[in-house]
């Protein structure tokens, strides 16, 4: 049985659930209202946007917290170009859906791709 988790370690993991968890709502909010489910009262497409950029940006804060190398990493240059990707959604309507799918597969591929392509480091020093 592995050692328990420092109690700094355990606040931080946890915190990141539920980060990841209110990303993960407002993501499929944002998609429904891409889609024209009423959700006014969350504060339409454009609040929306707002949010999954707000938790994508606290989620990618807490990795690098956890792991400063996260960001030379090919997974941390993907979150990067996926935040800017919704923050141009956040200022352009036009391409939302469009933009919107291609985070999505985006993601779906940095997520489920191996640990080697994922965390090879493309930029800053070697370890």
């Amino acid at each position: 049985m592995p050692p328990p988790l420092p109690r700094a370690d355990l606040l931080r993991r946890w915190l990141s659930v539920l980060v990841r968890s209110l990303h993960l709502v407002a993501v499929i909010a944002f998609g429904a209202a891409l889609f024209g489910a009423p959700l006014d009262h969350l504060g339409g497409v454009d609040r929306l946007a707002a949010a999954v950029t707000a938790s994508g940006v606290a989620m990618f804060a807490l990795d690098i917290w956890r792991k400063p190398s996260h960001l030379f990493e090919v997974a941390g240059i993907g979150v990067l170009a996926k935040l800017l990707l919704v923050g141009w959604m956040m200022f352009d309507g036009a391409p939302r859906l469009t933009l919107f799918w291609i985070i999505v597969v985006w993601s779906a591929l940095f997520s489920h791709a191996p640990a080697t392509f994922r965390h090879a480091r493309l930029i800053g020093p070697r370890p």
